[in-house]
């Protein structure tokens, strides 16, 4: 019924995009790739049919291979043809209540909801699909890789419905969660104020009980993504606010559902509900979603969860959203590897040192370059490591998802943890990933890459967020070295390195490791593994005598674990190739398997050695960093 109505969808969207704009198709949905991960690297088969509690059984190989078949087929042909034209029109502030979105997003929208695909991972009983989540985060990944900010409508909504899922009243989630799961209304987060932005213990909006169970909200939340649209007559605004007698700081802030109109008692949409668009911001990138000033004038709102413990709360809809922009990350990647190789193989410029490899021709193409093809490597192993990396993080989900419904807490909260150590590097790293990638793929264009038309640029600019929101880079790796290792003495870490060591160590000692480089591979993942731990040991008695060494650390900290895991991925990747030649060497797919050992021979030769500086720097005496005064970082005051 899923591939039915959304085919039913796709064909009448082709009918009704009569819109006087030029669409450029630019991306193919890397189905081989996803394949070859979930098939071989990991056995999502097996995985799906030990959830019995959460309708692993329906993810059958039929299923899957629909669900993947049919949103790559809408990412390529209706989501890639609108990026560059939402890029150039942006969105449109109309009025206190009016955005535009740019043209063509409404109605592809129209079609993704027609097909069920917000709920594709939601639980059945409010109307979703009810499949494993592991799905929706590879729907996600073809539809981010497409059209980032097209995804981010959809993708905020999932934030709001794991929110009221974990934390609503049966009455907020008997109101809210069909609209939000069929995609009739969407959802946003409202953390962010004038004057706070990931310190929320300053936030001041206010909530003043009405006495029958609901709150005024009054104040003002800034650079809210998807705040206002055109897509559906209701949005869910989850709200950090404070009540009358709340405790200062973070410990005295509360959560609201806020919606845009009240909700009638027949569960329509009804009157505006004094939330009112102050303006939506001119940004580098990312026009076509649009980032709104929101004014909240005694709105009418309902608590979720427990009074003053809204940033608890929060933290599920922020976390979904930290896992969503490492997912960009990973689709900047992409999108950039995709453009760069198809243009390096077709420029001609200057020939090869090592011989004419196109002696018909004026010059040789540029992809037999060194340099050029340094770039292209280094995106592929970005791009296709960073999808095992998200893969790992999507078993977690689908196991600890049925952890909850077994009743299984203790199983459940160690899987939470496990996540929430992953997390942050998952963030942090991939969208530093990927606006390297991103960046390279602009080089390998050279001039043509600075310019719009060759659409490199626009993922530079839509990308460099990535970094930014959900939490910095630098607060991510505070979160990492800080929080989840050294507050909880090192033990996430240890759990974590114990599956590297695992790993590296069935690749050194098993038999078929003897050809090709594996053996070499997995020794060096041993040594960085044990280098990690014995550094954060190092860190730690540092930070006995001065706690800014976690803060000098935790940068470089952050980007050495990324690649150590990233490390360990393409180490898995390079086993299930050289497995799948050694059964079948002249197979069909033998250059696919050659090409991933090569890749990592690759990511281990050349980018790997960067934790050797990076190690380096997790050191910097904190002088070097801390002793200069803040009158002495410039003398040109006047």
């Amino acid at each position: 019924m899923l591939a039915r109505s959304f085919r039913n969808g796709c064909r009448r969207a082709g009918q009704s995009m009569g819109v006087n704009v030029k669409y450029v198709r630019n991306y193919q949905a890397p189905m081989r790739e996803i394949q070859f991960l979930m098939n071989e690297v990991n056995d999502f088969q097996g995985h799906y049919q030990k959830l019995e509690k959460t309708n692993g059984e329906q993810a059958t190989p039929d299923m899957v291979d629909m669900i993947l078949e049919e949103m790559g087929k809408f990412s390529e042909n209706e989501l890639a043809p609108l990026n560059e034209v939402a890029d150039q029109e942006g969105c449109k502030h109309l009025g206190p209540n009016e955005v535009i979105t740019p043209p063509g997003f409404k109605e592809a929208y129209q079609n993704f909801i027609e097909g069920g695909w917000v709920g594709l991972s939601f639980p059945e009983e409010y109307g979703g699909q009810g499949l494993p989540q592991s799905l929706g985060l590879f729907q996600a990944e073809l539809t981010a890789s497409a059209n980032w900010t097209w995804t981010m409508f959809p993708g905020l909504s999932k934030g709001a419905i794991n929110t009221l899922i974990s934390h609503g009243s049966d009455d907020l989630k008997k109101k809210y969660l069909e609209k939000l799961i069929s995609g009739e209304w969407t959802g946003t987060m409202c953390l962010t104020e004038p004057q706070c932005g990931s310190d929320l213990g300053q936030v001041s909006t206010k909530a003043e009980p009405t006495g029958d169970g609901k709150y005024k909200i009054t104040g003002t939340k800034i650079f809210i993504s998807c705040g206002e649209h055109d897509f559906t007559d209701n949005i869910l605004h989850c709200v950090l606010a404070r009540l009358p007698d709340a405790p200062p700081g973070t410990k005295g802030i509360s959560l609201f559902a806020v919606p845009k109109r009240k909700v009638n008692a027949d569960g329509s949409a009804g009157d505006l509900n004094n939330a009112s668009i102050g303006r939506i911001e001119d940004k580098m990138g990312c026009h076509g979603s649009p980032t709104c000033e929101i004014n909240f004038e005694d709105a009418e709102g309902e608590l979720i969860g427990t009074p003053n413990k809204g940033l608890n709360h929060m933290f599920t809809f922020i976390n979904t959203s930290r896992l969503g922009t490492a997912i960009q990350g990973l689709a900047a990647c992409e999108a950039s590897y995709q453009n760069a190789l198809t243009y390096a193989r077709d420029r001609l410029a200057m020939r090869s040192l090592s011989g004419s490899k196109n002696p018909d021709g004026p010059a040789d193409p540029i992809i037999v370059h060194p340099a050029v093809r340094s770039l292209l490597l280094t995106q592929k192993c970005f791009s296709e490591g960073g999808r095992a990396m998200i893969a790992e993080c999507a078993l977690l989900n689908d196991i600890h998802a049925e952890a909850e419904a077994a009743g299984d807490e203790s199983k459940a909260k160690k899987l939470d943890d496990r996540l929430g150590f992953l997390t942050p590097i998952l963030k942090g790293f991939l969208t530093e990933a990927g606006l390297e990638a991103a960046n390279m793929g602009v080089q390998v264009y050279g001039g043509h890459g600075y310019i719009k038309s060759n659409k490199q640029e626009q993922i530079v600019r839509d990308v460099r967020i990535g970094s930014i929101w959900e939490g910095t880079t630098q607060i991510q790796a505070l979160d990492l070295l800080g929080r989840k290792v050294m507050l909880q003495k090192l033990k996430p870490l240890q759990e974590h390195c114990s599956g590297l060591y695992k790993v590296g160590w069935e690749a050194l000692t098993n038999p078929g490791s003897s050809k090709g480089e594996i053996r070499s591979h997995a020794l060096k993942l041993l040594k960085l593994t044990a280098d990690w731990q014995l550094s954060t040991f190092r860190i730690a008695m540092r930070a006995r005598a001065n706690k800014d060494a976690i803060g000098v650390a935790s940068d470089p900290y952050l980007m050495y674990a990324g690649y150590v895991s990233l490390a360990f991925h393409w180490l898995k990747m390079e086993q299930a190739a050289a497995k799948a030649l050694e059964k079948d060497p002249e197979g069909p797919d033998a250059a696919f398997y050659r090409s991933k050992i090569a890749t990592a021979k690759f990511y281990y030769d050349h980018i790997l050695p960067r934790t050797q500086v990076l190690k380096t720097q997790m050191f910097t005496p904190v002088e070097s960093i801390m002793t200069l005064k803040e009158n002495e970082f410039a003398f040109n005051d006047k």
